[in-house]
């Protein structure tokens, strides 16, 4: 506290020099270097408060707060873009997926533009370096035997010949009868529901009775991945960087034991799946999304994986 105090009293000359900005921001040997994402806001709507405040207002502070303490600090972010929330909003106000996205996107841009959030690079998922990355990940799971198949029961509209996702289905909430319940919850009793449990079924798109019908999937074989996730959280959360809730969290899914992950969906909006057989089906967004920090870095600097995979700086 003296010290802070000595500081404050010699006034703005006593502070070093601050930093040159550099294009691009990388990672500088010897120098503390702080990579900083902020949770990706979906596309599909305009951002309010709330959004700002709950995360990219956050970052942006911490973002600042690093480069006034002169550490070598990149910010990124973007709009995460693929998903059934997008194909829903699109058909509502007659665009494509991707006219929507980029409608958005701008708005999205332009807000946090105005509100001066400081990031280095604000990008988005539906990219090419995207699609190049997620699909490298998914065949190096698959080429160490972490990727498994199995079928699910679906249910699909033979009038749009599609399989319904979830968001595209309504029906009667099975557990409080509310009539207007989605194929992934109900809004009134606030359950979570597998589509094929809806009764009356009815298309969102032409109201028509879909039928469940069997289909394959691929699933992220995560019981295989259980004992060296346990051994590797362990070695974290002795170094005391995670918060009580967050270890407290996932103590109960270890504790329930992991179960396999779907990670592919019948849609066409998405990033595609290069595994003969699944062409046909997109990579669910909870497995793609979050490889959107890395391609939204690789779209700021081709050399992304100095910030990615470089634990010695």
């Amino acid at each position: 506290i003296a010290a802070a105090v000595d500081i404050w009293a010699q006034g703005p000359a006593a502070l070093p020099p601050p930093r040159q900005p550099r294009t691009p921001v990388l990672p500088v040997e010897g120098e503390r270097n702080v990579l900083i994402t902020s949770a990706l806001p979906y596309v599909n709507n305009v951002p309010h408060l709330g959004n700002i405040i709950g995360c990219v207002l956050s970052a942006d502070t911490f973002a600042r707060y690093c480069r006034l303490r002169n550490w070598n600090t990149l910010f990124v972010c973007g709009t995460d873009e693929y998903g059934t929330a997008t194909e829903t909003r699109a058909l509502e106000e007659g665009l494509s997926p991707q006219e929507l996205c980029d409608r958005y996107h701008a708005v999205h841009a332009q807000v946090y533009s105005w509100f001066r959030i400081s990031f280095d690079h604000f990008g988005r998922t539906t990219t090419p370096q995207q699609t190049r990355i997620a699909q490298d990940i998914f065949q190096r799971l698959l080429a160490r035997g972490f990727l498994l198949q199995d079928t699910l029961e679906q249910l699909r509209c033979e009038s749009c010949g599609r399989y319904l996702a979830d968001r595209f289905v309504e029906g009667t909430c099975p557990f409080c009868g509310y009539a207007e319940a989605r194929g992934d919850q109900c809004d009134k009793c606030g359950k979570l529901i597998n589509a094929v449990e809806l009764k009356s079924p009815q298309c969102k798109i032409c109201r028509g009775v879909p039928v469940v019908t069997p289909t394959q999937h691929l699933f992220l074989d995560l019981p295989k991945l259980e004992g060296r996730l346990e051994a590797w959280l362990e070695r974290t959360w002795a170094a005391g960087d995670w918060t009580a809730n967050a270890r407290h969290i996932t103590r109960t899914w270890l504790r329930d034991g992991l179960k396999p992950r779907c990670i592919t969906r019948d849609l066409t909006w998405g990033t595609p799946v290069p595994l003969d057989g699944f062409r046909d089906k997109v990579f669910y967004v909870w497995f793609d999304a979050p490889i959107g920090y890395l391609s939204i870095t690789a779209n700021y600097t081709d050399q992304w994986e100095r910030w990615w995979k470089n634990p010695q700086q």
